[in-house]
């Protein structure tokens, strides 16, 4: 866990709570922005998730709109591992992405390859999942390189029911 943020057990109890597995079952539109470590937004974009659970495990399909026009898609399988804990991979993970969950709060940490001007970047993603009313969640990642925050990435996610 990085060691920067908050102990995602110190939200058990909070409201409205969140099951990653609920939460993550259907359709889901986000938006978001990546800033780069002064804070100028360098990306924006909108996802359409498809989720779906098969007992303890999921399949996480994001299509990723980029307003520059790029698409790029990726699909996460993740497992429930024990109480309010998963793993998850996906092609352009590096290794297992782990995570645990309490109250209303989700925390995602993994590896991902980053590819930026021509080269790929093997970037350390700590991503925070907040429960808001009306079936609402804020996401806020920071990337991190060598331990040095890089930037961060923020999205709203809406379920569609």
């Amino acid at each position: 866990m990085c060691k920067f943020a908050p102990k995602i057990s110190g939200y058990a109890g909070t409201q409205p709570s969140m099951a990653f597995d609920q939460f993550f079952d259907g359709r889901v539109k986000a938006h978001g922005i990546v800033q780069n470590r002064a804070g100028r937004v360098i990306e924006r974009f909108d996802i359409d998730m498809m989720t779906s659970w098969q007992g303890d495990k999921g399949t996480l399909q994001e299509e990723f709109t980029y307003y520059d026009g790029r698409r790029q898609s990726r699909t996460w399988h993740i497992t429930k591992t024990g109480n309010g804990t998963f793993a998850g991979h996906s092609d352009d993970i590096v290794g297992e992405a782990t995570g645990e969950s309490a109250g209303c709060a989700i925390g995602f940490r993994y590896v991902l390859k980053v590819p930026v001007g021509g080269k790929t970047y093997n970037l350390s993603f700590d991503d925070r999942m907040y429960m808001m009313n009306d079936g609402v969640i804020i996401n806020r990642a920071v990337m991190r390189k060598f331990g040095i925050r890089v930037g961060e990435v923020t999205v709203v996610m809406q379920k569609i029911k």
